[in-house]
């Protein structure tokens, strides 16, 4: 009898451990997203730098490469599984490649731990994405920019200014698409003109954090 009392105490105490290490990884992620929320980059500061390797090259790229003799640099946070995200894989490709032409960069960032960059340069070379996408390991940057959702747009000026963030435009269905946020933001920034609506909610598929 005291031998299984003794059996039955070890198995509690270990589910209470598991239980409680669980949870403590829980708290972990839900303080780590909290602390971003808190340090967000907001627009008209400056905004965070990063070097990070291209998924296809595994070349490092920086902000500061991207927006050489750039008006400006849009960094989308953008996924391979997220079917919000995919619903904008043509518009991306469409966006990039009118507004290329005209002094505006754009790079993609994918981090979510969960889509692995052989499985995000296949996403990228699939859909002909005319800009390079970067892995970020580990959600570093996206937690510098306190990014919650793919898709989801920053939108830095030649001076390394946030001067827009959030969605591409009001919908994932394209057929109901009336307005269209970034497109009007980067207008503003090839006419030298102040961007009339520099902040809008962005909305997709949350970011994978490890």
């Amino acid at each position: 009898m005291r031998q299984r009392k003794s059996t039955t105490s070890i198995g509690v105490m270990t589910i209470s451990a598991l239980i409680i290490s669980g949870l403590s990884g829980s708290l972990s992620i839900g303080q780590r997203a909290a602390s971003a929320a808190a340090q967000a980059v907001e627009v008209g500061q400056k905004a965070p730098t990063f070097s990070l390797p291209d998924v296809k090259s595994g070349k490092t790229t920086s902000l500061e490469s991207l927006g050489q003799g750039k008006k400006a640099t849009v960094v989308m946070f953008i996924a391979t599984r997220c079917p919000i995200s995919n619903a904008y894989n043509d518009r991306m490709v469409s966006i990039a490649a009118k507004y290329a032409s005209k002094g505006i960069a754009f790079a993609g960032i994918n981090s979510n731990e969960t889509e692995p960059a052989a499985e995000c340069a296949e996403h990228a070379g699939e859909h002909k994405f005319p800009f390079p996408v970067l892995k970020d390991a580990g959600s570093k940057i996206a937690d510098e920019y306190s990014a919650r959702v793919t898709p989801e747009t920053y939108v830095i000026d030649s001076k390394g200014v946030l001067v827009y963030h959030g969605r591409i435009d009001n919908s994932a269905d394209s057929s109901e698409v009336n307005t269209h946020e970034l497109a009007d933001a980067l207008d503003s920034i090839v006419a030298d003109k102040a961007i009339a609506r520099a902040q809008t909610k962005a909305f997709g598929c949350s970011i994978k954090r490890g």
